[in-house]
């Protein structure tokens, strides 16, 4: 019986030893087909963007400060008190607007001694033309008529002594009498004459000329008086905001000194400096937008300057543009985006797809139709935005890879995926109706209905 039993014992031991035996070069064979086949590359979850072509912008961007599109400091013409001020800091005023009044009672009176000057000088002018000059000519005219009528008498007399005396009834003295007055009387006649030409001619013309000179100045000293006195009353040369007041009622105005400013800002300039290789693509009339800390707003270009500072090597450029509700103040800095040009008909490719190539160039990867991703180094032109033009080593309709393209070797498998949306990270999320309601069965000490402790 105990033979029996040791016999049974060591043939299960045997079996047990031989299908362990078996079992271990199973393995032993299943490792080495493992090891034998080699395990298949996963590729690279990528996604991609095609090369297009379109228009695409040539912007330039610089900083710039905001100032006035129009400005006015004014300023007293007349050294006088102020009498008072009619606008405070932050009022708006119209052009023509009365802003100010200077005292003026010496102005005033100044301006009445002025005219009376001018009305007395009128009439001494009128007297003149109208009596004085008449008279003086009625009577030369009759010295010339009263020396005519002299002569003629003495003419006559000569006349008939000289018949007299060729019959003897006369003697020569009284002949050579007689010559003598004739002589006298024809001196007197050309006097009058003469004097009567001279009062035509210039006498009376410069009396009568003079006489004008002297109204036309004094009417200029009274204008020259009113116009001081109209100094008196400050107006507003432009239309604006009043931005700074320094002066109150009481104080003395001197002459130039300023007594409020204007800014309008209904309309605001922005200067900016540009580079001189960008500036030369500018010209005025370009669109721009200005951005600033409230927004961007539409402008344009209006000003180009001809000449390049040469501390800086830039370029003055304004943007000008409308500033509705007055939210832009001078003196802000922005930025100006101003399209130089509008490319048309180009290759145009998200900027994400430029990567870095080992020459310092750069490059972007291109999938091919075997799901392959090829290298190609390319040359760009203008950016705007998030797109970028592409002047060489890419065709339109190339697929380039926009994420995923880090790192990745020439040649490398990839799997195009469709770029996420926002609904597609949302999703990722179970929904609220989706996940398991575990308050199910639970009593409110978080037993279930059969007592038991979850």
């Amino acid at each position: 019986m105990l033979e029996l039993f040791d016999f049974s014992w060591r043939r299960a031991a045997g079996l047990v030893c031989f299908a362990l035996f078996l079992n271990g070069c199973g393995k032993s064979s299943n490792s080495g087909e493992k090891a034998a086949a080699p395990e298949a590359e996963a590729p690279t979850p990528v996604t991609v963007e095609q090369a297009v072509r379109g228009a695409i912008d040539h912007l330039v961007v610089a900083d710039a400060v905001l100032s006035p599109v129009n400005q006015s400091n004014v300023t007293s013409k007349i050294s006088a008190p102020i009498r008072r001020m009619l606008v405070n800091r932050g009022d708006h005023v119209r052009a023509g607007q009365l802003i100010a009044e200077l005292e003026s009672a010496d102005l005033v009176s100044a301006a009445e001694e002025s005219k009376h000057q001018y009305e007395q000088t009128q009439a001494t002018s009128l007297a003149l033309t109208n009596a004085t000059v008449p008279e003086d000519r009625t009577k030369a005219q009759g010295d010339v008529q009263a020396a005519q009528q002299t002569l003629d008498a003495a003419t006559k007399l000569y006349n008939n002594r000289v018949n007299l005396e060729k019959e003897g009834a006369l003697a020569q003295r009284f002949v050579d009498d007689a010559k003598v007055a004739m002589v006298q009387a024809q001196s007197q006649l050309d006097a009058a004459q003469r004097h009567l030409q001279g009062l035509n001619q210039v006498s009376q013309r410069e009396a009568v000329r003079g006489s004008q000179e002297q109204v036309a100045a004094a009417k200029a000293h009274y204008d020259s008086a009113m116009v001081q006195t109209s100094y008196a009353q400050v107006r507003a040369p432009i239309a604006g905001l009043i931005a700074d007041r320094p002066v109150n009622p009481g104080e003395m105005a001197t002459s130039g000194s300023p007594l409020v400013y204007i800014v309008d800002i209904s309309q605001i300039r922005a200067i900016a400096n540009v580079p001189v290789k960008d500036a030369t693509s500018i010209t005025v009339g370009r669109p721009a937008r200005i951005t600033g800390p409230d927004g961007d707003i539409a402008g344009k270009v209006t000003v180009v300057s001809p000449a390049v500072n040469p501390s800086t090597t830039t370029v003055e450029v304004w943007v000008q543009a409308p500033n509705p509700g007055e939210k832009l103040k001078p003196g802000t800095a922005v930025r100006v985006s101003i399209i130089a040009e509008t490319i048309q008909n180009t290759l145009v490719a998200p900027v994400s797809a430029l990567l870095n190539g080992d020459d310092g160039g750069q490059k972007v990867m291109v999938v091919s139709g075997d799901s392959k991703a090829h290298e190609r180094k390319v040359s760009v032109g203008v950016r705007q935005g998030e797109r970028v033009q592409i002047l060489s080593g890419v065709q339109e309709g190339d697929q380039l890879i926009t994420s995923g393209g880090l790192g990745l070797e020439d040649n490398a498998k990839v799997a195009i995926q469709a770029p996420k949306s926002d609904d597609d990270d949302n999703a990722d999320e179970p929904a609220a109706a989706d996940k398991p309601d575990d308050s199910k069965g639970k009593d409110a000490k978080g037993a279930d209905s059969k007592g038991k402790k979850q």
